[in-house]
């Protein structure tokens, strides 16, 4: 065959394994060596603000990091992206352990808070730094045909909810003062064909979630209506007289009613179902209102009477202090409470003691002619909750605020606000930025006087204040302990 398919034989070639060794390190010494000379032609080329002032130190030891990767072996390298990956789980161990930290305070501090406001000694003292404020600032939203006998503001403190003598409701834009939606009320007689009131609204709730309105009337009648959209829901009856009081209890959808039949009654919204009826009043109710505990504070009128309703032990505490016909009540927090009457008098209440803690006689002035004076009658008050600032309203063209003092052992008079007319009702924001008061010119229940030159509406009250903030929550010792 042809030598050319033919390999010729020779010595064969021996490879010592230090030779090999000894090149492969021949080889490694090239790279590092071209490597060094490209790196260092890199810096002599490209110089940066910050490479500027990096010393030869710090070029040494970034040159030795590079060198100290290729050196590496496999299993090294494996080692290296492993205590890596490690120190790199370790420290997001560390930024979700201080997360958590920070949020279980944060749960802690709302659950503290929450057990302070069951217990009636979260406050949040904010009267001293309120401030008067200009009577420019003060906007009146008319919209009403007769006297504004309740209302209710939004959780969110977006949107106010008024009702009036002219059987309609309204809804409002806290901010632009427009009318987003009316709900007209209907002619007497029309209540089988008309999707709404028919008589005279005394009184209004919205739940603490702001998703369901109620609202009652003359007629006996409790209307359940979407906050939202103001779409009608349900239709509640089962009084026998005018409904005066409504309230949701806080975190639920259970609602209480009050009536001048004497009776208070319990209703589940979201089962559209009747639940219980209470019975204790000796005259009819004329206000009502309830906090996050299961029970309601009723003012009964000409009975002289508060009563608190604790529902699941089916018993009721009787309260006695004013002269005359109590029509009003509000709570200030789960310990404290707030009531005004027609003899003039503002009264403040501890729910352990059956007597005043403090009362205000003639808070709001006398009226009449000479010889014939009367108190004016307190018809509205409010509070802000957890809070020592409280306000009632009357018919002598102002609105007054009180302090709590002397951790509520008396009731200081902070400043007055002019409003003209019957103020029917009165509700302070969640925030505290504004007080919201509904004025008629005659009073919500009656047409016993009647102010010619008032106006119809709301009045939009800010209350300033001298600090950017409320206040701080502080935990005070209730004062009939």
């Amino acid at each position: 065959m042809s030598s050319f398919f033919i390999k010729k034989k020779g010595p064969p070639k021996v490879f010592k394994k230090n030779d090999a060794h000894s090149s492969n390190q021949k080889n490694d010494g090239a790279k590092v060596t071209k490597l060094k000379k490209k790196i260092n032609s890199q810096h002599n080329e490209e110089i940066s603000s910050d490479s500027e002032t990096e010393g030869p130190r710090l070029r040494r030891k970034r040159m030795a990091n590079v060198v100290e990767e290729l050196d590496e072996t496999p299993q090294e390298k494996k080692l290296r992206l492993a205590k890596l990956y490690l120190d790199q789980l370790r420290d997001e161990e560390e930024e979700k352990a201080e997360e958590e930290s920070f949020e279980s305070e944060l749960i802690a501090g709302r659950l503290q808070d929450e057990v302070l406001e069951q217990k009636g000694k979260l406050q949040r003292m904010v009267a001293d730094l309120l401030l008067p404020p200009d009577a420019s600032e003060i906007r009146l939203l008319r919209g009403h045909k007769l006297p504004v006998t309740c209302l209710v503001i939004t959780p969110d403190d977006k949107h106010v909810f008024s009702a009036a003598k002219d059987c309609s409701i309204i809804k409002w834009a806290v901010e632009s003062g427009k009318r987003l939606h009316t709900i007209a009320g209907g002619r007497k007689g029309t209540q089988d064909r008309h999707l709404g009131h028919t008589a005279h609204i005394l009184s209004m709730s919205i739940s603490s979630d702001g998703k369901y309105l109620a609202t009652g009337d003359m007629n006996k009648l409790i209307m359940i209506w979407e906050a939202a959209t103001c779409k009608h829901l349900y239709k509640f009856t089962g009084h026998k007289g005018p409904v005066s009081g409504l309230s949701f209890r806080r975190g639920t959808h259970d609602l209480y009613s009050a009536s001048h039949d004497r009776s208070i009654k319990v209703w589940n919204v979201d089962e559209n179902a009747y639940v219980e009826t209470l019975f204790g009043h000796q005259d009819a109710i004329t206000g009502l209102d309830s906090g996050s505990r299961e029970r309601c504070v009723t003012a009964g009128g000409r009975d002289h009477t508060v009563r608190i309703w604790k529902i699941a032990e089916e018993s009721q505490l009787v309260f006695h202090g004013h002269e005359g016909s109590i029509d009003c009540v509000q709570l200030i927090n789960e310990e404290h409470m707030i009531s005004g009457a027609d003899d003039g008098s503002v009264s403040l209440w501890n729910v352990n003691k059956k007597k005043p803690l403090s009362t205000v006689k003639v808070a709001h002035g006398w009226h009449g002619d000479a010889g014939l004076e009367q108190p004016c009658w307190v018809a509205a008050v409010a509070a802000l909750q957890n809070s020592d600032t409280v306000a009632s309203g009357s018919h002598n063209s102002k609105v007054q605020l009180w302090k709590c003092g002397q951790g509520f052992r008396c009731l200081e008079p902070l400043f007055s606000i002019p409003v003209n007319g019957f103020v029917n009702s009165l509700k302070f924001s969640s925030s505290g930025k504004f007080l919201v008061a509904g004025v008629g010119q005659e009073h919500r229940l009656g047409r016993w006087w009647r102010m010619k030159d008032a106006k119809n509406g709301l009045y939009i009250i800010p209350l300033n204040r001298q600090q950017p903030e409320l206040g701080v929550a502080q935990n005070v010792e209730n004062s009939g302990e």
